[in-house]
């Protein structure tokens, strides 16, 4: 999660049974490279004790105004950090905070705050319907902090389902990386992403496609959420699940690609083209399967559509606009002719046929091809990729204001 690293967030923790579920919490923004303070309530620790805390992010856990030599410690809390997240935020701790209550010393750093609030509440269902309960709620969503949730699931054992359950750890971690990482030139911008392959039948059984696995284009558009923008994800069958935050449109054909880019190009101001569409399909799809004993299968093909060709007349004005050229041969020189007969701001081009680098593998080398020149990066995974395609589409998206 880069961009977490070196940053300092407080995690308070209050009473109730989805308590334990911040561990989860604590730890993998740990792992990111992050300074997690934890702060408990009396309550809370009655769940999961302290020592747990301490443990997951080898820092000392804040639960009491009155410890010997921490006395300030509600003002340190509130003034340092560059996120707070409360996981769970209980009834009665929603209450405390929407009328300005400090009596314990999480209740009195969240008073302190300066940074932004992500509030995460957890409770039975009929304590979160109460009117008393969303007001409060509201009260807090009117001064600017971040609700996330609650969601429907099940709650404490013998009271079925309903919404009230906290949301999982791996989405507190998300909306945190966003809070943290939100910012110019993303923030309140609109990116499209497009990844995977698509398939073209041969009949009800075989299909037409290639080797992409979506990981670069769902890499990007999990970045790009991170950082700001709000985004949409047009994916041929993939494997991977969608990231959380993000818009997502599944796709079967090229054609089914080329309507679904139609559609929502005209209000993006980025689009990073990064399915690989299948070239050819077959002119008739058969409607039966054909044996194998039939012997050997002849299937006449036809080129499809040239997706990111037809974008041109779509584009918003002042849109950025990146395409992908994974080729064999002159990768290079095939990218600039893609960049100069497509119109586009940067190409991000690979070889595949090297080792390590292009479908089905984690990592990738790319060459950066835009109007001034190649840049060549290393081989690195291909969440590193992604953090540098935006870097750079960062920059066009400023340059352009």
């Amino acid at each position: 999660m880069s961009g977490v690293a070196g940053r300092h967030v407080v995690l308070g923790v209050s009473g109730g049974i989805a308590s334990y579920k911040a561990c989860v919490v604590a730890r993998r923004l740990t792992e990111a490279g992050a300074t997690v303070d934890v702060v408990m309530t009396a309550a809370a620790a009655e769940f999961v004790r302290p020592m747990v805390f301490e443990a997951l992010t080898g820092r000392p856990v804040g639960t009491s105004l009155w410890e010997a030599g921490r006395a300030l410690d509600h003002i340190r809390l509130g003034r340092e950090p560059d996120l707070v997240v409360v996981a769970p935020a209980t009834a009665r701790l929603i209450a405390r905070v929407a009328q300005g209550l400090a009596d314990d010393l999480l209740t009195a750093l969240l008073l302190a705050r300066r940074a932004p609030l992500l509030l995460c509440p957890a409770m039975n269902d009929q304590m979160y319907a109460h009117p008393e309960t969303r007001k409060n709620l509201a009260v807090l969503l009117e001064r600017g902090v971040h609700v996330l949730g609650p969601v429907t699931g099940a709650l404490a054992r013998g009271e079925g389902e309903g919404p009230g359950r906290m949301v999982e750890p791996e989405a507190i971690v998300a909306h945190a990386t966003r809070l943290l990482r939100s910012g110019a030139p993303f923030a309140g911008r609109r990116v499209l992403v497009t990844a995977g392959p698509t398939r073209e039948a041969i009949d009800p059984v075989r299909v037409i496609t290639n080797r992409s696995t979506g990981r670069m284009g769902y890499a990007l558009a999990r970045v790009a959420w991170e950082r700001g923008a709000d985004v949409t994800l047009v994916s041929g069958p993939s494997q991977l699940p969608l990231p959380i935050g993000v818009d997502g449109v599944r796709i079967e054909t090229t054609e089914e690609l080329q309507a679904a880019v139609a559609r929502a190009l005209p209000s993006a101001d980025v689009l990073l083209m990064a399915a690989a569409p299948a070239d050819y399909r077959p002119m008739r799809a058969a409607a039966t399967k054909t044996p194998r004993r039939s012997g050997a299968l002849a299937v006449p093909v036809e080129p499809t559509d040239d997706v990111l060709l037809g974008t041109i007349t779509l584009r918003k004005r002042g849109a950025v606009i990146v395409g992908f050229a994974l080729e064999t041969g002159d990768v290079t020189a095939k990218a600039r002719e893609k960049l100069r007969r497509k119109h586009l701001d940067l190409v991000v081009a690979n070889d595949a046929t090297e080792p390590g680098a292009g479908p089905g593998v984690e990592t990738n080398r790319v060459t950066f091809v835009t109007a001034r020149g190649e840049v060549a990066l290393p081989l690195q995974s291909k969440d590193a990729v992604a953090e540098a395609i935006l870097d750079r589409v960062a920059e066009l998206v400023a340059a352009r204001g």
